[in-house]
């Protein structure tokens, strides 16, 4: 009874290029969820617009709760998801280069990543996400760079390098490109 239009709208301005400067992978994602609309609440959709600066990238990251589709809008996008943990101990990648027009979808909850291959033409995308509040993981900042921190040990024996160079990963910056 108290619902009314503006629980519907937002004034999100998806058709305007975003910053891409600020971000040290290249790439600004603007994401239009439940918590910009109220009444996305239950209804099972949200949407992203992608800025990509010249090789920018959206970093290998996981959406927990949701199915992306992806539409490039303007450039070209190289887009990929890895399959899950198989029984032959493969995780095989299912990449794409994409075109103005494209489409290509990343399953729930598989680690995916798209990248501008033009070192001179920026690239723009639209996502639409099967979840009101599709959450995002992105892999490098939530294994490198969790408060606190995971044990190098831990990680140097996960990925089978030195702990320097675990050190070395935790002690970078490491950013959230999701504005």
């Amino acid at each position: 009874m108290a619902v009314n239009a503006d629980d519907f709208f937002k004034a999100a301005m998806l058709d305007k290029p975003r910053d891409t400067m600020k971000s040290k992978v290249g790439s600004n994602v603007t994401l239009i969820n439940v918590m910009q609309i109220a009444g996305l609440n239950t209804l099972g959709i949200s949407i992203a617009r992608i800025d990509y600066a010249p090789l920018g990238e959206n970093p290998p990251h996981t959406h927990p709760r949701a199915t992306e589709i992806l539409t490039v809008l303007e450039g070209t996008l190289y887009v990929g998801f890895v399959t899950s943990n198989q029984a032959n101990r493969e995780n095989k990648l299912f990449s794409k280069v994409l075109n103005k027009g494209d489409v290509f979808v990343f399953p729930e909850g598989l680690i995916h990543f798209q990248f501008n291959p033009n070192p001179h033409v920026p690239a723009v995308a639209i996502a639409a996400l099967s979840s009101q509040n599709p959450g995002a993981i992105t892999i490098a900042n939530a294994v490198f760079g969790s408060k606190p921190a995971i044990p190098d040990d831990v990680l140097a024996k996960a990925f089978q390098v030195e702990k320097g160079t675990i050190d070395w990963l935790q002690a970078q910056f490491w950013e959230n490109n999701h504005y």
